[in-house]
This record gives structure tokens, C-alpha cells and sequence, in this order.
């Protein structure tokens, strides 16, 4: 009996190790990631409800719904890969979407905001479970080209969310109001906590399991930040969770307080949603002509540049909503080929501890962009020009850090003499 088990879960790769199929194994991991999404987006519509409905004076003070989620989801990533690689993934997935359902269904009987904004921290804790576990799975099952190829599938339904995920939060808060949200988003926590218990075995091994170890994360920690390039990248990164961050949590009343939008805010926020999924699709077709570093470096620069260009026309005034739609659009297109590719260039240098590295820069970038986002967000006072500034000023930071992780040379790493010739030299 002992050789049909044990051996068979050690031996067996792809979607089999959790014995899934392939395309049951990829719908899966899919819809997990994508609830994280869903937790956030859902929110936009309700926040003036919401605001009303507690009493919250300084409509400002709404963003942090979002925030604040941003910031549990961030702070408590690192945990959780330890965790993991302690005690397997199935077991605190499950655990990550238990406590994720039942902390909707408590946030949805709340009639306090300062309750509420605890709730969602918490909600971002367990998302923040659910995030890396399904990302080791995945790394657990498969290997190189074909865990490229699973997860092109996974974003491909996971794109699909940010596009739909207002509308579906508009239509519950116009027939019946933004309690339901949170008990949509229990009932789909619920659902894929159960799922997960009946049809998921465990994809890692007793036999491969890591001690519990504090050591671990500061040797992670000393790592990542004695690299000059994943050190560098990771501010990058950092910056532009915060450009996400700030849209996301200003998103409404810039669309719906300055433009008056009303109804049509989840149409246009599914707009510039799109814009983010083409450019990733397109990411992946030209990265191999062309290469990260110069499609990045490319992006940061043009993101940078027409940030200010932004800033410049909100200090003159309001600007039509065409031109501001199209900047936002495009800006959001370029974060979104600027965060792939910093992902990956940050992890060049690391090799076999490219897990340890992807959960440090992933507590780092989305902890502090959280918070750096978040302030730009209050900072919002009816126009256009805090949001602007602060693109332009991450914009501006962030190639500072890559040409100091550069050593001085954008386009080209350094030391690829080859790259150097065909780009003439890379020097900016």
C-alpha cells in the first residue's frame, strides 16, 4: 500500500502531484488568485456607500477600505512562505481561505468603520495565504517552460477579474447594498476552501519540508539587500506598487467627484483594467526580441515623461476627461510592463533562493508601496495634481535606482558585453 502513496506524491510532477487535472489544476489556482483581486476591485463602487452608511466625515478616509487591505495583504507575505515550506502548502491554504471567508462574513455584519478597516487588514492577511501558497503549489508541480505555460493560463482568467469585478460590486450595491459585497466574497472564500479540502492533496512532501526558521527570513532579508541589482529592482517595484496603490484607492472619486462618472465608473475602470492585460500579452510577445531591461527601461522612462506632462496640465487646470482617461490608461500600461519584468530582473542574481527572494521583495514592495500609495491617496483634494505628482516623483526615483542597481547603464546589464554591442553602448 505504503508504494502507491508516499513514493507516488514525491514522484509524480504537474497538476497529478495534487492529483488534479491539468485544466482543473490551472481553472484552481486560477479562481484562488483571482479572489485576491476580486477583495480588492468589488470595493470601488461601494465606497461612497459605505462612507455614508458609517459616517465617515472626510471621504478621504473611504481609500483606506482599500489601503488598508493593500497593507495586511503585504506586511504578512513573508510569514506565510515559511509557513509553507513548514507545514505544507494544502494545509495553511486551507487555513488562508477559511479565515479569509470568515472574516468577510464578520465585516459584513460591522456597523463601525473603525471595525471595518480592521476586517480588511485581516481580510489581507489571509489573502496573503492564499497568494503564496497557490504560488508554491504551482512551483511545486511544475518546472521552467511549463510552469511558464501554467501560469500564462492563470493570468489569463486572473485578468479577467479587475475588468468585471466593478460591475458585479455596482450591481449589488444598486440592488440591495454593500453588506452583500462581503457576503459574496464569503461565499466564494467558503466555496474554495472546500474545494480546496476535497480535491487538493498536499504538493509538498513531509520528507521536503524546511524547519520553521527566523534565521531563514533575516538570511533572506540580508540577501536581497546586500544585491545590488535585486536590491535596486525591488525599490522599482516598491515605487510602482505605490503608482497601483494610489490609482486604485483614488480611482472612484477621480473618476466619480471630478469627472462625475456616476454609473459609468466600473466601464471605465474595466478600460484601463484592459489596457493592463493587453500589455502584459504584449510583454510576453516582444520580451524575447527585445529583452527586459530595454522594454523596462523603455516604459520608465516614456511612464516618467508623461507624468509630469500630466502634473503640468493639472496645474493649469482640470483636464478634459479624454486626455486624462488616455493617460491613465496608457501610464497604467506601462506599470504593468515595469512591474513584470523589475519581478524578473530582481530575480536573476538569486537562483536557488529565488523563493526566499520573491517573498522579501514581495513584504517590501507591497508593504511599504501600500503605504506610500495610501498617502498619496489622502493627500487627494479634488483635482489631478497629487496623483500626477506622485507618479512623476516614483517615476523619477525608480530610474535612479536602476541606474545605481546598473552600475550608471540603462537598456543593457553591465557586464553583457554582447547586449552593450547591439544596443551601441546602453549609456543614457
Amino acid at each position: 500500500m505504503t508504494t502507491t502513496t508516499t513514493p507516488s506524491t514525491e514522484a509524480t510532477t504537474g497538476s497529478a502531484r495534487i492529483n488534479l487535472g491539468f485544466f482543473e489544476f490551472v481553472i484552481t489556482i486560477a479562481l484562488m488568485t483571482a479572489s485576491v483581486a476580486l477583495a480588492i476591485d468589488i470595493m470601488l463602487p461601494a465606497l461612497p456607500s459605505i462612507g455614508q452608511s458609517l459616517n465617515v466625515a472626510n471621504t478621504n478616509d473611504t481609500q483606506l477600505v482599500i489601503a488598508v487591505f493593500f497593507l495586511g495583504f503585504g506586511c504578512s507575505q513573508i510569514i506565510f512562505g515559511s509557513l509553507s515550506d513548514a507545514f505544507g502548502r494544502r494545509n495553511i491554504l486551507v487555513a488562508g481561505l477559511a479565515f479569509f471567508a470568515v472574516t468577510m462574513f464578520a465585516a459584513a455584519l460591522t456597523e463601525s468603520f473603525q471595525m471595518l478597516l480592521i476586517l480588511r487588514f485581516v481580510q489581507g492577511i489571509g489573502a496573503a495565504a492564499v497568494r503564496i501558497t497557490t504560488m508554491a503549489v504551482v512551483r511545486d508541480c511544475f518546472g521552467g517552460r511549463e510552469m511558464a505555460r501554467v501560469m500564462s493560463y492563470v493570468m489569463i482568467v486572473f485578468m479577467i477579474v479587475p475588468i468585471i469585478a466593478p460591475s458585479i460590486g455596482q450591481a449589488i450595491v444598486f440592488y440591495a447594498n454593500w453588506h452583500w459585497i462581503f457576503i459574496l466574497l464569503g461565499c466564494v472564500g467558503a466555496i474554495l476552501a472546500l474545494w480546496a479540502m476535497l480535491r487538493m492533496k498536499e504538493s509538498l512532501p513531509a520528507s521536503e519540508r524546511l524547519p520553521l526558521s527566523v534565521g531563514a527570513v533575516l538570511s533572506g532579508f540580508a540577501t536581497v539587500l546586500t544585491n545590488r541589482i535585486t536590491c535596486g529592482y525591488m525599490i522599482g517595484l516598491t515605487l510602482f506598487t505605490a503608482v497601483i496603490c494610489a490609482y486604485i484607492v483614488t480611482v472612484q472619486q477621480i473618476f466619480g467627484e471630478v469627472y462625475g462618472l456616476g454609473d459609468w465608473l466600473p466601464i471605465a475602470f474595466a478600460g484601463t483594467a484592459g489596457g493592463i492585460a493587453v500589455a502584459n500579452f504584449a510583454n510576453g510577445y516582444f520580451v524575447r526580441s527585445f529583452g527586459m531591461r530595454r522594454i523596462s527601461h523603455a516604459a520608465m522612462i516614456l511612464f516618467t515623461v508623461l507624468s509630469v506632462f500630466g502634473l503640468v496640465l493639472a496645474l493649469s487646470g482640470t483636464p478634459p476627461f479624454v486626455v486624462s482617461y488616455l493617460l491613465f490608461s496608457v501610464l497604467l500600461m506601462f506599470f504593468a510592463v515595469i512591474a513584470t519584468n523589475f519581478t524578473a530582473i530582481s530575480l536573476e542574481p538569486m537562483g536557488h533562493l529565488a523563493g526566499t527572494a520573491t517573498a522579501v521583495t514581495g513584504f517590501v514592495s507591497t508593504t511599504v508601496g501600500a503605504l506610500i500609495g495610501g498617502a498619496v491617496g489622502q493627500m487627494f483634494n479634488g483635482t489631478l495634481q497629487p496623483i500626477f505628482a506622485g507618479f512623476a516623483a516614483f517615476g523619477i526615483v525608480t530610474i535612479l535606482a536602476v541606474l545605481w542597481a546598473e552600475k550608471g547603464k540603462l537598456f543593457t546589464h553591465p557586464g553583457d558585453d554582447s547586449a552593450l554591442l547591439e544596443a551601441g553602448g546602453g549609456h543614457m
